[in-house]
């Protein structure tokens, strides 16, 4: 028994070194070409494992650090993808391969506006790229806020051939052409179609004045609603100044018209000294595809003792990650003078349009600053028609999940004061405002 046992153990001892010499283990001797090869077959985390120490060669080949940097999309590490695809495209603008890859990093992601901005880089030099131009498309729809079925856009009907090393080279659902061929509009718009149709926002702010006012805070609830036509959005503002508190009823419509025309519509209601007693106001806007934008409108203020008319229009323009918006409000006197102030907002979106951040500068006479008081004084309507100048900086981010929204702001304010011409006060605001989606 103990001879056969012996016999057993020899045989497996031989047959161990047997395979051993006679074949030789892939990671004793990593190459590209074994590499790919895993990748292709779909095994994607021994061909990581064999590229990072490829990677760490002295000399390492664009090929191998392209590879490199799909594993680690494939994998979910979006962000080391991103570093890694970035140190590509510095040193190799025209490689046409890591252009792909990295908007299809962004867009497994769903960072589409980063998406789209890596997608207009790379056709600046890769000209006429159909493959590019598909997932520029792409990118736009999820900036609008389109969805594809789960893999739906990862390959499509056309005579581009999709990369062997494309994770779902497998999928079943196709983009037709016309998903390709027909953009929709180039960003998100008020009555873009939600997956969450209802959200509820709180605000508080706070503002300091250098002299003579005591601060004043301001607060606002408010609950969004999409509809089939439109959303709606009902709000309360509350105001607190000078120890008197005051109320506004506002009412915001985004009806739909046609596509590519909504409209603006806005009715407010105090019987508070701090605020007008009656606002009313309407804009029509024209978004075209091309990521130009107007509107044009006007604004009616009711206040106490004297009643304010104004003219509104804007021009917007949004390009890869950046929104440019300038707006106009023209008020004419009855003394043949117009007063007129203007405001430009400059707005960078981040990994998807809820996140942000923005600059605002406004100069002149705006009919819709808010009234507030010196004493017994009523400065409204003195208010609206003295010289000021504004500047505020914004940044709003979402939880991962994208349910919730938070968006800062701060504020400077220099003005003239309404009961001493040429003499100026500053004030600094800050607020906080916090959305919730369901």
């Amino acid at each position: 028994m103990n001879k056969t046992w012996l016999h057993i153990v020899s045989l497996c001892l031989l047959l161990l070194i047997t395979s051993v010499n006679g074949q030789e283990s892939p990671y004793s001797n990593p190459t590209f070409e074994s590499a790919y090869a895993l990748a292709y077959e779909g095994k994607t985390n021994t061909a990581h494992n064999m590229l990072y120490t490829l990677i760490n060669e002295p000399a390492t080949e664009v090929e191998t650090a392209l590879l490199w940097a799909r594993t680690l999309s494939w994998r979910g590490d979006y962000d080391g993808a991103r570093l890694a695809f970035n140190k590509i495209l510095i040193k190799n603008k025209n490689n046409r391969e890591a252009w792909l890859a990295a908007v299809k990093n962004e867009l497994y992601a769903k960072n589409y506006h980063t998406a789209l901005g890596l997608s207009n880089k790379g056709l600046l030099h890769i000209t006429d790229d159909a493959e590019l131009q598909r997932l520029q498309i792409i990118a736009i729809d999820g900036v609008n806020g389109i969805d594809y079925e789960e893999k739906a856009w990862y390959n499509v009907e056309s005579i581009i051939k999709s990369n062997p090393l494309d994770p779902v080279k497998n999928s079943n659902t196709i983009a037709t052409k016309d998903t390709v061929q027909n953009p929709e509009n180039v960003h998100k718009t008020p009555v873009t179609e939600e997956q969450l149709k209802n959200t509820v926002s709180v605000n508080s702010s706070v503002t300091f004045y250098d002299k003579r006012f005591d601060p004043i805070t301001t607060s606002s609830i408010s609950y969004n609603r999409q509809t089939p036509y439109g959303v709606v959005i009902p709000r309360i503002n509350n105001s607190n100044r000078l120890g008197k508190n005051g109320i506004q009823l506002d009412l915001d419509l985004y009806p739909k018209i046609a596509k590519g025309v909504y409209a603006y519509l806005n009715y407010g209601y105090s019987e508070s000294e701090l605020y007008p007693n009656h606002k009313m106001g309407g804009d029509v806007y024209y978004n075209h595809k091309s990521g130009i934008e107007f509107s044009a409108g006007g604004r009616f203020i009711n206040f106490a003792t004297k009643d304010v008319k104004s003219i509104t229009n804007s021009l917007g323009y949004y390009t890869g990650n950046y929104y440019f918006s300038l707006r106009s409000y023209i008020t004419p006197e009855s003394d043949n003078l117009t007063n007129v102030s203007g405001n430009l907002l400059i707005r960078k979106y981040l990994k998807d349009a809820e996140n942000f951040m923005g600059i605002n500068v406004g100069v002149g006479f705006s009919p819709e600053l808010r009234q507030f008081t010196s004493g017994d004084q009523l400065l409204a309507e003195t208010l609206l028609y003295i010289e000021s100048q504004r500047l505020s900086f914004e940044y709003q981010f979402t939880s991962k999940n994208n349910v919730n929204a938070y968006r800062t702001n701060v504020g400077v304010l220099r003005q003239e004061q309404s009961f001493d011409p040429g003499s100026y006060f500053y004030s600094i605001s800050a607020g906080l405002t916090y959305e919730f989606n369901f």
